[in-house]
């Protein structure tokens, strides 16, 4: 374990632990069908652990070999560094994120059967569906490039932290004062909540909100939707491997 890998571990458990003493929180863990917790499972394996590895071990080595002369080229202060993970990356992943539910919506709309949010669902997806998010192979290659990259790597645990975050029932009260500081750019767990409903066209954005405000695709919601999640009538299986329904 890393320095950058203990704050994202400690937000996980974190917010399993809030997640559980928020009212019915453990009734939600309770009654989640014993199919999601194996999606769920399965999706925190291959992001958690299989993933890393293939960037250290095979992506990273890739680019040692095939371009050894790219290696540490780039030269960045820390700031700079952090400010391209979280800004301009995340800009990049709310167009990858547009993308996913667009021409590649059937290789992503195993992540949105999600029927009531938890950290566990932030990796609820098809096996091999985490390939076609940006993040894989652009933090392989900017660690790779940079002389220095630690600020590369704390962006990337502040944007991991957000997203089980985001994906959790944690996100403030409205009227609250730290709903007034976060709601005007942050996205919000109830902003993506809704993105997790039937109104799953809006707010593609990771860290920022305005993303979505400049492109038209910004849905307020100072709420929680009461449902959530879309019907599909694929098997266990069809889900964690193929995700193509029949025509």
């Amino acid at each position: 374990m890393t320095s950058f890998d203990f704050p994202i571990l400690f937000t996980f458990w974190l917010l399993i632990a809030l997640s559980i003493r928020i009212p019915q929180g453990w009734q939600r863990f309770c009654q989640k069908p014993l199919t999601d917790w194996l999606l769920d499972v399965c999706g925190l394996i291959i992001q958690g652990i299989v993933i890393p590895a293939l960037q250290i071990g095979l992506l990273y080595q890739g680019l040692n070999r095939f371009v050894p002369e790219w290696e540490n080229v780039l030269s960045l202060s820390p700031i700079l560094s952090f400010l391209i993970c979280t800004v301009l990356v995340d800009y990049a992943y709310y167009w990858n994120h547009r993308w996913l539910h667009g021409a590649a919506w059937p290789i992503h709309k195993v992540h949105h059967t999600v029927t009531q949010l938890d950290v566990l669902s932030s990796s609820r997806n098809t096996l091999w569906s985490s390939f076609f998010i940006l993040y894989l192979w652009v933090h392989t290659l900017m660690v790779y490039l940079l002389d220095a990259p630690s600020g590369y790597l704390w962006g990337v645990s502040l944007t991991a932290m957000l997203d089980l975050w985001r994906h959790s029932q944690l996100g403030p009260q409205q009227n609250t004062f730290l709903y007034r500081c976060l709601s005007p750019w942050l996205i919000l767990p109830q902003d993506h909540a809704l993105h997790h409903s039937r109104h799953h066209r809006c707010n593609f954005g990771a860290n920022f909100k305005i993303w979505d405000i400049v492109h038209g695709t910004a849905r307020k919601s100072e709420h929680f939707p009461e449902r959530l999640g879309i019907k599909m009538s694929l098997s266990f299986w069809q889900k964690l491997l193929y995700p193509f329904e029949a025509l």
